[in-house]
C-alpha cells in the first residue's frame, strides 16, 4: 500500500512538464527567412537607356553644316557659307526619314533635330546676312537680323506643339528650312555675280523680314508630304525629272534661288485661291476626330 501511494502521489517540481505549468508563456512566432542578397546575374534585367547613333549622326552632320556657315562667314568666305546652309537643309531632310526607316525614332531625336535647326536655319542664316550686308545699316542691321533669329525660334516652337492638329498637306507659315535658304541663294546669288553687297543692305533687310515673318504666319506652304515616291509614275515623270536636273545645271544659283523664292510666294498664292473660294485658309483643326479630315493628321 505504501508503495501505491508513492506510485500516486505528487511528483516533485523538477520533474512537472513544461506544459502543465499554468504560467507558461506561448511559443514565439517564427520570424521570415532572410532574404539572401542576389547576385547581379540573378537579379531584374535593366533597362539601359542610351540614343540611337545614325539619325542622330545625320543631325550633328547638319547641325556642322550651320556652325561652318559662320565661322565662313566670319572669314569673308560668304560662297562657302552659303554651302554650309544648303548641305544642312539636304541632312535635315535626311534625318527623320533615315530615323523612321530603321525604326529608331526617339524624344531625343526629335529635340535634338528641333535644336540643330534653330542653329543651322535661323542663328547661321542671320548671322551670314548681318555680316555680309546688314551690318552697314548699324541697329536696324542687326534689328533685322534678329527679328528673323527669333521669328525662326518661334516658328520651331510652334511647329513642335502643333504637330499633331495641323494638316500635313501644308506646313503653317514658311518653313524654317526654305526661309534659310531664301536668304542664303539671295547671297550666293549676289554673291556670283560679284555684286557690292552695300548696294544690296536694304533689299537684304527686306528679305530678312519678310522671311521672318512669313515663318510665324499662318500662311499655308505645300509640304509635299502627301507624294508617294514608291508608287509607278508614268515615264514621262522620269524625263521631266531629268530636264529638271539639266535645267539646274545651267546656272545653278540662278536657278535654285528662282526655284526657292517661287516657293517662297507660293503661300500667298495658296491664302488667296482659298480665301477668293470662300475656304477655310487656316491649316490648323480643331478637332482630328472629324471625318472630314480623316488621314489629315497621320
Amino acid at each position: 500500500m505504501r508503495s501505491g501511494r508513492r506510485a500516486t502521489g505528487l511528483l516533485p517540481g523538477w520533474l512537472t512538464l513544461p506544459a502543465m505549468q499554468d504560467d507558461a508563456s506561448p511559443p514565439p512566432a517564427p520570424q521570415p527567412a532572410p532574404v539572401a542578397a542576389t547576385s547581379g546575374a540573378a537579379a531584374l534585367p535593366r533597362r539601359h537607356k542610351g540614343i540611337y547613333v545614325l539619325p542622330n549622326l545625320i543631325t550633328l552632320a547638319g547641325l556642322f553644316g550651320g556652325f561652318y556657315a559662320v565661322v565662313m562667314a566670319m572669314n569673308g568666305r560668304f560662297d562657302l557659307a552659303t554651302l554650309g546652309i544648303f548641305a544642312a537643309m539636304v541632312l535635315d531632310s535626311l534625318d527623320g526619314r533615315v530615323a523612321r526607316l530603321t525604326r529608331s525614332q526617339s524624344a531625343f531625336g526629335e529635340q535634338m533635330d528641333s535644336l540643330a535647326d534653330m542653329v543651322s536655319f535661323g542663328a547661321a542664316p542671320a548671322l551670314v546676312a548681318y555680316e555680309w550686308a546688314l551690318y552697314d545699316l548699324g541697329r536696324w542691321g542687326w534689328i533685322a537680323a534678329f527679328v528673323y533669329c527669333a521669328c525662326a525660334a518661334l516658328r520651331l516652337a510652334r511647329f513642335n506643339v502643333n504637330t499633331a492638329v495641323v494638316d500635313r498637306r501644308y506646313f503653317q507659315g514658311l518653313p524654317s528650312p526654305a526661309a534659310a535658304a531664301l536668304v542664303a541663294g539671295f547671297i550666293w546669288l549676289a554673291t556670283e555675280f560679284e555684286l557690292d553687297p552695300q548696294t544690296l543692305a536694304w533689299p537684304m533687310f527686306a528679305l530678312m523680314l519678310y522671311a521672318g515673318l512669313t515663318m510665324v504666319s499662318n500662311v499655308p506652304f505645300y509640304s509635299f508630304k502627301d507624294l508617294n515616291i514608291k508608287r509607278s509614275v508614268p515615264f514621262a515623270v522620269i524625263v521631266l525629272v531629268a530636264l529638271g536636273i539639266a535645267v539646274v545645271n545651267i546656272h545653278p544659283p540662278l536657278v535654285l534661288f528662282g526655284l526657292i523664292a517661287g516657293y517662297a510666294f507660293s503661300g500667298y498664292a495658296v491664302y488667296g485661291w482659298r480665301k477668293a473660294r470662300g475656304q477655310p485658309t487656316s491649316v490648323v483643326s480643331t478637332s482630328t476626330h472629324d471625318p472630314d479630315e480623316k488621314d489629315l493628321h497621320h
